[in-house]
C-alpha cells in the first residue's frame, strides 16, 4: 500500500525537512527533565510550539492531541484532497498510542487529592486510549473505520499494518495512520522502575550502554492502494509471549518477523539498503535484537538507531521511525544519504557486529529500500519494509 504523506513532529523538529535535516546531521537531543512535567527524571521533549484544538473538542484537549494535530496539519491538503475524491464513509482512521493523555489524568488526580475537586477542563476523554482517535473523527468528520491499537511500543508499527488490512478489504480507499504520545510520570517512573533508563543518555549497542530514554512525538501517514513513489511493502508481526516485559534472548521471533516481511514483500536481505534498529540501548534488547540482525543480515547492512536523537516514543515509536525511513527514500533526500548511528563508537565484544553508519561513511550508492523495527514488551514484534517504487 502507498504511502502519499507524511506528517511528523518529534525532537527532531516539526516539520519533515527540518527533521530530516536534523537526523541527517547526527544531532543528538539533550535528555533534561521536562519543565512543564515538574519531574526530575530526564527524557527528550518537544519544546516547539503545538497547536491548540478548536474550542468545540475541548473535551479532547490534551498533550498527546496537540502532538497529533501538529503531525495533521502537515498533511491537511492531502487528507482533504483524499475525503473529496473518496467521501467522508471510505476514509478510515488508525492509530496507535500508550500514554494518551495520561499526564492530563495525573495533573486532574493531583488537583483531587489537594483541593478535593478535579479541574473545570478536566474530561476522561483526554486520558482514554481511545480519545486520540475519536479526537480526530470529530475533527475531520470522517466516517470510515476508525480504532486504536495500544501494543506498547510497537503500537504505531502496528496500526500501520492494520490500516493496510483495511484498504486489502476495500473497507475503505484511504486510511489516516500514524501515533503519538506524549511525556507522563506513569510512563517515566514506571520505566524507572523496570530499571530500564538510562543514568548517562541513549547509547545504543555499546559496551557503555546502560537504558533508554524516554521521549515523545506524533506521525501521521495518508496511505491507499493508489500508486506513490513510496510504498509499505512488507509487514513481519508476531508476539513470542516470552515475557511481561523481556525480549526473548536469541531474537528468534524478532529475526521471524523480519525475515517475513522481506517475503511478503517479495525482497531479499542483500536488497535492502538500511535498517532503522529498534535500539533502545537496554542492555538485553540491543543483545537479542543485534543477534537477530547478525543473523539475517551479516555484518555490512547499514544500519543505525535513531533513539539518541528522538528519544524512546513508544507507542508513537513504530510510525515517527517509519517516517524516518520514508524521508529518507523521499525526494528531500536527494543525494541518498545515510543518517549516522548515535552513540560513544564502543562497541559491545559480546554483541555480533553491525553495519552501523559512521559520520564519514553516509553516501549510499543505492537507496531503495529500508526496514524498520520495533519490538515491545510482551514480545509483540513488528518490521516494516519500505521502498521506492
Amino acid at each position: 500500500m502507498y504511502l502519499h504523506d507524511l506528517g511528523i513532529v518529534c525532537a527532531l523538529g516539526s516539520s519533515k525537512a527540518e527533521v530530516l535535516s536534523s537526523w541527517l546531521a547526527g544531532r543528538i537531543s539533550q535528555a533534561v527533565p521536562p519543565v512543564w512535567l515538574n519531574t526530575a527524571v530526564p527524557a527528550i521533549s518537544i519544546t516547539a510550539d503545538l497547536p491548540t484544538l478548536p474550542p468545540d473538542l475541548q473535551r479532547y484537549a490534551c498533550r498527546n492531541n496537540r502532538l497529533l494535530l501538529a503531525a495533521l496539519q502537515q498533511i491537511a491538503p492531502a487528507v482533504e484532497s483524499a475525503i473529496t475524491r473518496y467521501g467522508r464513509s471510505r476514509i478510515g482512521l488508525l492509530l496507535g498510542t500508550s500514554t494518551s493523555g495520561i499526564a492530563e489524568g495525573e495533573s486532574a488526580v493531583s488537583r483531587l487529592l489537594t483541593h478535593g475537586q478535579l479541574p473545570a477542563a478536566y474530561h476522561y476523554k483526554q486520558q482514554e486510549l481511545g480519545g486520540a482517535t475519536e479526537f480526530l473523527v470529530h475533527y475531520l468528520n470522517i466516517q470510515g473505520p476508525a480504532y486504536t491499537v495500544s501494543t506498547t511500543c510497537s503500537s504505531s508499527a502496528n496500526a500501520l499494518a492494520s490500516a493496510r488490512r483495511l484498504l486489502r478489504l476495500n473497507l475503505c480507499d484511504a486510511v489516516i495512520v500514524g501515533g503519538a504520545d506524549a511525556l507522563c510520570h506513569t510512563t517515566l517512573q514506571g520505566f524507572s522502575g523496570l530499571g530500564a533508563l538510562s543514568r548517562i543518555g541513549c547509547n545504543p549497542f555499546s559496551k557503555n550502554r546502560d537504558g533508554t530514554v524516554i521521549g515523545e512525538g506524533a506521525a501521521l501517514f495518508l496511505m491507499t492502494r493508489e500508486s506513490a513513489p513510496i510504498a509499505l511493502l512488507g509487514v513481519g508481526a508476531n508476539a513470542d509471549a516470552y515475557h511481561i516485559s523481556a525480549p526473548r534472548p536469541d531474537g528468534s521471533r524478532a529475526h521471524a518477523a523480519m525475515q517475513n516481511a522481506l517475503l511478503e514483500a517479495g525482497r531479499t536481505a542483500e536488497q535492502v539498503d538500511y535498517i532503522n534498529l529498534h535500539g533502545t540501548a537496554t542492555l538485553q534488547n540491543d543483545a537479542m535484537e543485534s543477534r537477530a540482525v547478525a543473523t539475517l543480515f551479516g555484518a555490512d547492512t547499514p544500519c543505525g538507531s535513531s533513539k539518541p536523537a528522538t528519544g524512546h516514543c513508544l507507542g508513537a515509536a513504530g510510525a515517527i521511525e517509519a517516517g524516518l525511513c520514508w524521508l529518507l527514500l523521499s525526494a528531500l533526500n536527494g543525494e541518498l544519504r545515510l543518517p549516522p548511528h548515535l552513540w560513544d563508537g564502543e562497541p559491545d565484544p559480546k554483541l555480533p557486529p553491525l553495519g552501523f553508519v559512521t559520520l564519514d561513511k553516509r553516501q549510499s550508492k543505492r537507496l531503495q529500500y529500508c526496514l524498520s523495527n520495533s519490538f515491545s514488551f510482551g514480545g509483540n514484534n513488528v518490521s516494516l519494509l519500505i521502498g521506492r517504487c
